[in-house]
């Protein structure tokens, strides 16, 4: 699965605490160590850094899971 985001690209995703929106500050296409657990991630099949508008915290998600805001 190819995805067109992209770093700086401003998204939103659901959370338990409900919808957040931030901006995309890395893209990863190799599997990586995040947060203490293995991410597996490809170049068909990256997952997206993403910090949040509201606060500091920063997500790791897979394209499926964000919607792009206009």
């Amino acid at each position: 699965m190819s995805s067109d985001f992209a770093v700086g690209d401003h998204v939103r995703w659901n959370s338990e605490a409900g919808e957040v929106t931030g901006v995309i500050i890395k893209k990863h296409t190799q599997d990586t160590e995040y947060k203490g657990h293995m991410r597996r991630c490809s170049v068909d099949d990256p997952q997206y850094e993403i910090k949040s508008d509201k606060t500091d915290h920063v997500a790791m998600h897979k394209a499926t899971a964000l919607h792009r805001v206009s």
